[in-house]
């Protein structure tokens, strides 16, 4: 690594661009409301027939500089408004435009880029609708993000999700600028909760898969940016189904707008599927709610946002019996257990946070956040299987077809386990955006960061086999830290000329518990070149750092490595975003080419979804791959898309003798369709199909270090389809008063997808993986009303 010292070097040499302004460029300002006269924030403003464009502010406003050739045409649009075109002969006062609400009911699943993020690296918008559209156990808003390229989430029961090789604990989450944490102690898909973000209440998104600016930071994989609601009027949803129910109201009164939210989810119906059988009783809720309340004289001047929210988990498990079968047809195994004792699972997660935003004037916002979370986490288990393996008789013609014919071994396994953690961490932060002139903006700010946790851990297993006790693994720790975070960032963008685009900045952060002062720059730019052909050409060079926390300091034995570095890395992206049109509709087309180098790396091992690491920064690791998306109307009136990522990932911990192996997120394909139909003459009857393939990830026995990733399990299919029909209350009166009913077939081909491998030893010592799948084949059907 001794080339790092040049990698910067080269870094701000190939930053140096200076592209003189043309003088004769004119200015124009304006705003955008709709037919209630209420700012219409994020609107996108273009300049017919050139790369030129603005997005509206959150009070409507935009700025333009344009040629001085006049007559010019502006094409206004936003999704859920008719698009516009207004034709100027001269520029003048600023403009006043009128935008009115689209009445068409199909396009509401939408995954577009706007004009506002196709100039920056990796960033999609995603359109809160999709997920409603989309065929998934319980809604969560997470499984849209497993349709884009690159972001991978293969347990329906989890909200978990890795991006371009990264795992579960390097995605950072916003809402409203307000960070989101998500619970520490989880382990099992079956027993996780919902994501925080609730889709009833979401206005836009934001997700950037790599190569994000200064502005957002201190992970390495991923940042899903979310702004809920300001509505304008009373609305509201209710829906009920087999897994749970949701139910939201929004709604203003004078200066004071507002949501709240409800989800509950039991996951009961859906876990009588597995092939452990039992007694489940998952029970998830949460409530949301964000009020926005406009302070000053002037509309939208001065404003404070606050965000509540209660997550409450509740898993109960008394496991009976299982019976598993696996290997290869030449040599067939069975595995049957039978259980005692329970499992008992608590997590209740408080958020919460304030947004003071205020515009001192056309050119200068600040904004004030404030938030605060607590974590309290149970964990109760005794658990103890007796178990039998056996070769089975496979041979058709056989007397004992389908037989177990020899026992490979009888033992017990025995899990027990009390850990409890309590986690209290507050968060301060001041954002300013400065527009120093029509084509510079200036965006910096601060923050500090408190944490302090409590956390206990006692468990042990072991497996008795043929009378005597082998692989005995205990953990017995109380650990408490309190430590404080300090960061920083400033970042120019700059429209270089007409068709170049560039952001430059730098982020620092400082922990006081390392004593490590950590700075990344980075760069991003995009060209527009003057084709008839609407293409821009986007790269992104970075460097990305992710201080410990509490979860990575933890190894093993439950000590904390006072001395741990923050991992770091360097993203190089470059890539195309491509508009245009086929059979008279419009299409988008993405590809990105990407490289991240890792150094300092913490290496981890995966036991379900909870990632048990090393707490050493005794690796170094590379990703390299390629994502695809194409989008677009392949059914009129309806949005599909096609993604695919190739992803390479390795990585060479210090000690084991094995070079570079694959590190546990390395799937090497990833697939991912979304397609809507709808009835020829009939549209408000839809057919959706979410469809994920993804290669084999790596495994191997645990506390192996010599065979870590060593094989490779079987690949993950899943199909999943919904069918559902609208209806409309009052049609003539308010169309907004609907009734949608759906049924969906998850997992369709009723694949036998692994989430974990469980090792069973037999008399001779030798191991066998058999593998721990998730839910089967499952009809759900929900009922929906909107008004």
């Amino acid at each position: 690594m001794m080339w790092r010292p040049v990698k910067f070097i080269l870094f701000f040499l190939f930053c140096v661009i200076i592209v003189p302004a043309r003088a004769q460029d004119k200015l124009l300002t304006g705003k955008i409301q709709n037919s209630r006269t209420e700012a219409v924030e994020r609107a996108n403003v273009l300049v017919k027939g050139t790369g030129i464009g603005a997005v509206t502010d959150r009070s409507g406003n935009f700025r333009l500089t344009i040629p001085s050739e006049f007559p010019v045409i502006l094409q206004i649009s936003h999704v859920g408004y008719e698009p516009r075109e207004l034709s100027l002969s001269e520029p003048g006062q600023a403009l006043i435009i009128t935008l009115y609400e689209s009445t068409e009911i199909l396009k509401t699943v939408e995954i577009e880029g706007g004009l506002d993020n196709r100039n920056e690296v990796s960033l999609t918008q995603i359109q809160p609708r999709s997920i409603e559209a989309l065929p998934s156990p319980f809604g969560d808003f997470t499984k849209i993000l497993a349709t884009l390229p690159g972001v991978v989430s293969n347990n329906e029961l989890s909200s978990t999700y890795s991006v371009r090789g990264g795992n579960f604990d390097e995605n950072l989450v916003y809402v409203n600028n307000i960070p989101i944490y998500r619970p520490f102690l989880i382990s099992n898909g079956e027993q996780e909760g919902l994501s925080f973000v609730n889709p009833d209440l979401v206005e836009s998104v934001e997700f950037s898969a790599g190569g994000w600016q200064p502005k957002y930071g201190d992970r390495l994989s991923s940042v899903l940016n979310v702004r809920y609601k300001e509505p304008g009027e009373l609305r509201g949803s209710a829906m009920i189904g087999l897994l749970g129910g949701t139910a939201h109201l929004e709604g203003s009164k004078g200066k004071v707008s507002g949501v709240l939210g409800v989800r509950h989810k039991s996951a009961q119906y859906l876990l009588n599927t597995l092939e452990t059988q039992g007694q489940y009783l998952p029970r998830f809720t949460d409530v949301q709610s964000y009020l926005s309340i406009d302070l000053g004289r002037e509309a939208k001047r001065t404003q404070l946002g606050v965000l509540a929210s209660y997550a409450r988990n509740r898993y109960l498990v008394e496991p009976e019996n299982r019976e598993t079968e696996f290997g290869t047809f030449n040599q067939a195994l069975r595995l049957f257990v039978a259980f005692e004792g329970r499992e008992i699972l608590e997590y209740d997660t408080y958020q919460g946070g304030i947004n003071l935003t205020h515009r001192v004037n056309d050119r200068f916002t600040t904004e004030f956040i404030a938030s605060a979370v607590h974590a309290s986490e149970r964990e109760f288990t005794d658990v103890e299987g007796g178990y039998r393996l056996c070769d089975v008789d496979n041979n058709i013609g056989s007397s004992t077809f389908n037989d177990c014919v020899f026992i490979r071994g009888i033992g017990t396994n025995y899990d027990f386990g009390r850990n409890t953690l309590e986690a209290r961490i507050f968060n301060l932060e001041s954002r300013n955006i400065v527009a120093l002139d029509s084509k510079t903006t200036l965006e910096y700010g601060a923050g500090y960061n408190r944490q302090i946790i409590d956390d206990a851990l006692a468990e042990y297993d072991f497996t008795d086999s043929a009378d005597f006790v082998i692989d005995i693994n205990a953990l017995d720790a109380e650990n408490d830290l309190a430590t404080n975070r300090y960061h920083g960032y400033g970042q120019v963008s700059r429209d270089l000329s007409r068709r170049v685009t560039s952001t430059l900045g730098v982020r620092l952060n400082y922990w006081d518990f390392n004593e490590e002062l950590v700075i990344s720059p980075r760069w991003q730019i995009s060209y527009r070149p003057d084709w008839v052909r609407d293409i821009v050409f986007k790269g992104a060079i970075g460097f990305y750092a992710q201080p410990p926390f509490y979860r990575e300091l933890r190894d093993f034995e439950g000590n904390l490595n006072e001395d741990l570095k923050a991992q770091q890395s360097v993203h190089f992206i470059a890539g195309l975003d491509y508009n245009f049109r086929w059979w008279g509709r419009d299409f988008k087309f993405i590809s990105e080419l990407y490289y991240k180098e890792l150094w300092n790396v913490i290496p981890y091992d995966v036991d379900n979804v909870k990632l048990r690491y090393y707490a050493t920064n005794s690796a170094e690791a590379f990703a390299t791959g390629i994502d695809l998306r194409l989008s677009g109307e392949f059914i009129e009136g309806t949005q599909s898309w096609f993604s695919l990522g190739i992803l390479n990932t390795r990585e060479d911990v210090e000690g084991d003798g094995n070079g570079y192996i694959r590190r546990p997120t390395d799937q090497r394909v990833n697939l991912a369709i979304f397609f809507q139909d709808h009835f020829p003459n009939d549209p408000t009857i839809q057919v959706n199909l979410g469809v994920l393939y993804g290669s084999g990830l790596p495994f191997g026995p645990p506390n192996s270090l010599r065979n870590r990733n060593r094989f490779t399990g079987d690949s993950y299919r899943r199909v999943d389809v919904g069918f559902s029909k609208l209806f409309f209350l009052n049609r003539n009166v308010d169309e907004r008063r609907q009734v949608l009913l759906s049924a969906e077939v998850l997992n369709l081909l009723g694949a036998a997808n692994a989430i974990s491998f469980t090792w069973i030893s037999d008399v001779n010592d030798q191991r066998f993986a058999v593998p721990n799948s998730l839910s089967a084949r499952f009809l759900n059907v929900k009922a929906a009303v909107r008004f």
